[in-house]
């Protein structure tokens, strides 16, 4: 295909002032994909088209609604003291284990990426808890900071809320169904494997059992009682009872799920202010919902353009070696102004010029692959937020640590869809 045919121009265009507007400019990122939107409306002709603009900006309404519910919970969950209480009882009792420790830390710092789907929200909560734990158990700042965010990135393409596989869902009309086993198998194997390459081989030799202590000390010691447990006992019933009563009564969705989860906090015996809780939610969610209004409506312009249609017969056109070498490379890099937007204007292309594969397994996997582009320059958001949660003036440090561990998840993303068929025989 040819990039000087208009509809080239166009995705060109809308490219460069993307990245002009938040690179050059400092812009926001929402901000830059709406300037970028609308200069490829003008181009084409199109003048400035408010009613699309509206409607891509609205089109991603449920997963925004996902998000700040998902925020509220998990920022209640904090207040209570759970994730501390948890991650210092798992610390004594699997001391003496280390393989254990390893995968339980792991697990912990994926936990808030896995029911907000954002990598920012587990850096900043449990990786932020459990870095001074890292440290002390005695790895360096900069490898602490590499293992949370890697974590990080697991937790936001594993289930049950994976942003990235959302968005490409909405973006060609599949229901985010049957995503369970396909985000574990993108993610579970590859957190152990870095669970027991990037922490264990530095706990195993720890042995300052006093210095520990005084660590553990500062962690809330707040037993982990069924009261303290609530929120999330709470969350994982009601989950269980909508996929349970599925097509027998309106389903609640997962928004009141959240909200009703986050409510039971109030009965957790731990006192807090559910309003300065609920408002610093959505504050803290503001950044990741204002990316996705702006994805919707580069998305919905760049098909009102054929800008869409021609990434998806560019897309088609490649033999496939040079197609998985391109999802390999284009996504993470696009990825670099946001993951979120690397699974929309890349992500569904890619899903369309492999259709002959399961569309649920590739669409997975496509999503683990753009999770990268929160490990790529110059935004970097889990790299970034690490080295600060650690005290690491150079964040660059923690990006090197992180290429080799970035390399295995695009390859073994690739290696999913590859054989998405056999992956589907065995699970569906």
């Amino acid at each position: 295909m040819g990039w000087f045919w208009p509809e080239g121009f166009y995705t060109l265009l809308m490219i460069g002032v993307f990245a002009f507007g938040a690179f050059a400019w400092k812009l926001p990122i929402a901000v830059a994909m709406a300037l970028a939107t609308i200069s490829g409306a003008l181009a084409a002709g199109e003048g400035v088209p408010l009613r699309h603009l509206v409607e891509g900006g609205f089109g991603y309404v449920n997963t925004i609604l996902v998000i700040a519910t998902a925020m509220m919970f998990m920022k209640v969950v904090l207040a209570t003291g759970l994730l501390d209480s948890l991650s210092a009882w798992m610390t004594r009792r699997f001391r003496r284990f280390p393989a254990l420790l390893s995968l339980g830390i792991m697990f912990i710092i994926m936990v808030p990426g896995m029911i907000t789907g954002s990598s920012t929200a587990a850096v900043l909560t449990t990786g932020a808890l459990v870095s001074p734990l890292l440290i002390t158990l005695g790895m360096s700042k900069v490898r602490a900071a590499a293992a949370v965010s890697i974590g990080a990135l697991l937790g936001m393409i594993a289930p049950p809320v994976s942003i990235p596989a959302m968005i490409i869902c909405a973006g060609v009309d599949i229901p985010y169904v049957g995503f369970m086993i396909p985000l574990m198998i993108c993610t579970f194997p590859l957190a152990a494997v870095f669970a027991l390459t990037m922490i264990y081989p530095y706990i195993r030799r720890f042995s300052d059992e006093a210095v520990l202590e005084e660590q553990l000390k500062k962690m809330r010691k707040n037993p982990l009682c069924a009261h303290l447990v609530l929120p999330v006992l709470v969350l994982v019933l009601l989950f269980a009872a909508d996929q349970y009563l599925a097509g027998k009564v309106p389903g609640m969705g997962m928004p009141l799920i959240f909200l009703l989860s986050a409510l039971s906090g109030l009965f957790s015996g731990v006192p807090f202010d559910i309003v300065k809780t609920a408002t610093d939610a959505v504050d803290d969610a503001l950044p990741v919902m204002g990316i996705l209004m702006g994805v919707g409506m580069f998305i919905q312009v760049m098909t009102l353009i054929g800008v869409q249609g021609f990434i998806v017969v560019s897309a088609l056109s490649l033999p496939s070696w040079l197609l998985y070498a391109s999802i390999g490379v284009s996504m993470p890099l696009f990825g670099a102004v946001s993951s979120f937007g690397s699974a929309s204007v890349l992500g569904v292309p890619y899903l369309l010029a492999l259709l002959k594969y399961n569309s649920i397994i590739v669409a997975s996997a496509l999503s683990l692959v753009s999770s990268l582009g929160d490990l790529m320059p110059p935004t970097a958001l889990a790299g970034i937020f690490a080295a600060q949660v650690v005290g690491e003036d150079n964040y660059f440090k923690v990006l090197k640590r992180c290429l080799l561990p970035g390399l295995v998840i695009a390859l073994w993303g690739i290696a999913v869809i590859i054989f998405s068929a056999q992956i589907a025989a065995l699970i569906f």
